[in-house]
């Protein structure tokens, strides 16, 4: 088997958290969001390096405070973070060196488990690009620009997107290689392959698999943890 490596985005600056830092250095149980981040995935025997990609401005807090700070070991590289989410992506994506698999995935997104590291690696091997995610639980519609319900999304067959997103590296690569030359904007790396006709599989996460985002965020990922440690 090839090498795998887990590709972290912390360049985000958080705006709907209102907190004036990046959400990602945040406190649960007195450690920051990005440090049970790095831990998941640097605990993860099948992860054998991970890339860290942050703001510009946050690179030497990155460094010392928390990859020196936890002794992250398998954090081989800091990248810089572009403009937007698919630009950090693709710095990242640039300083991997040699790759099999890569795993991108949210810094904010601290509860991921084993289980759905290694299922995204298996899938990721078998269909070339996957990610994780759950079913709807509430019903979903579509709105039109005037606030009024336009339709009714069919509740069994939609599938909330969590990351990683997981990829052959060769791939990945190229669809952001053709992405970067055409400009075009996308939200996740599942699109990028989709737009260049790439199937994408769908496996199953975890409802806790939460994305910090708002301060509510923050009470419900203080409770994951406290449930976690006392089972």
């Amino acid at each position: 088997m090839g090498k795998n490596i887990a590709l972290i985005l912390a360049a985000g600056q958080g705006k709907r958290m209102g907190a004036g830092i990046n959400k990602q250095f945040l406190t649960l149980q007195d450690k920051p969001v990005l440090y049970h981040t790095l831990k998941a995935f640097s605990d993860n025997s099948k992860i054998d390096e991970i890339v860290l990609v942050c703001a510009e401005k946050d690179m030497d807090y990155c460094k010392n405070s928390i990859v020196k700070e936890y002794g992250f070991s398998k954090v081989k590289s800091l990248v810089s973070g572009g403009a937007e989410r698919q630009d950090s992506v693709y710095n990242g994506l640039k300083a991997i060196k040699s790759c099999d698999i890569v795993l991108i995935h949210d810094g904010a997104r601290p509860f991921i488990t084993n289980e759905i590291i290694d299922e995204g690696i298996k899938m990721a091997h078998i269909h070339g690009a996957c990610t994780c995610g759950v079913k709807a639980k509430d019903t979903i519609k579509l709105k039109d620009s005037e606030g009024f319900s336009k339709e009714t999304l069919n509740r069994e067959v939609t599938f909330l997107v969590q990351t990683p997103q997981c990829f052959k590296y060769e791939l990945i690569l190229d669809c952001h290689e053709k992405l970067n030359k055409n400009r075009k904007m996308v939200t996740d790396d599942t699109m990028v392959v989709e737009m260049f006709n790439h199937k994408v599989y769908l496996y199953e996460g975890s409802y806790f698999n939460i994305k910090i985002t708002t301060p509510d965020d923050m009470i419900i990922g203080e409770n994951i943890l406290k449930n976690s440690s006392n089972e």
